[in-house]
């Protein structure tokens, strides 16, 4: 038996599916592709998988991943790839498999792409009101916690933020704390520009990677 991880994108309309379905389908996908996986024990026995890091409700990822066991150690990874692939709904794409060599709990930080834009101004002034934002003394912002909602300051964690306008959006590159300790979602920025300038933003955001406390990709 050994440990191995999958590698997927996840995109389109499976980008709307919460986590909890995202598990459901992955082990319905599973199931269905026969491969010789580790199930739990128990009364409810099903495959074991498990998720390094939840992706946020609509956000598309390039390379998240998902851990389970094989059976047989013998068993090539590509005919993993291959039969997940075959039972998997269009949106979800597994791109490689792989032994794992980092545990999730090293995760620190994720890079994000966002793509913002709106209908009430023009994209030019919506560039200025966002370098505005960035170059003040502090973003102030609510965020929910366990114990409530809470009022931070997430400037620090936007400081070197990469941005640039387009035709018809702007491109925000930012890589920002996620893990077991810290969780700042890109989001809070796009709540403090349309609160701060009262416009409606629409969003369209990537998780590119995830790395761990030294600054390397996850694997």
């Amino acid at each position: 038996m050994k440990n191995v991880r999958v590698w997927f994108k996840k995109d389109d309309e499976c980008r709307y599916i919460s986590h909890l379905d995202l598990n459901r389908v992955m082990i319905r996908a599973v199931v269905k592709s026969r491969l010789p996986i580790w199930h739990t024990e128990g009364f409810n026995v099903h495959p074991y998988i498990t998720f390094a890091l939840p992706l946020s409700l609509g956000f598309r990822g390039e390379r998240e991943s998902m851990d389970m066991r094989i059976l047989e150690d013998s068993l090539k990874l590509e005919i993993i790839k291959d039969e997940l692939n075959k039972c998997l709904p269009h949106g979800l794409t597994v791109f490689d498999v792989t032994e794992p060599k980092c545990k999730p709990g090293a995760i620190n930080s994720a890079k994000f792409k966002m793509r913002l834009s709106t209908d009430d101004i023009s994209v030019e002034e919506l560039y200025s009101n966002l370098k505005e934002l960035l170059e003040s003394e502090e973003i102030l912002v609510d965020k929910k916690t366990k114990k409530g909602v809470k009022k931070i300051d997430i400037k620090e964690h936007f400081k070197d933020a990469k941005h640039y306008d387009t035709d018809n959006d702007i491109v925000v590159r930012v890589t920002l704390p996620a893990g077991s300790t810290t969780n700042i979602n890109p989001t809070l920025l796009v709540n403090a520009l349309s609160e701060k300038y009262g416009v409606e933003i629409y969003y369209d955001i990537t998780r590119v990677d995830v790395f761990d406390t030294e600054g390397r990709p996850f694997e």
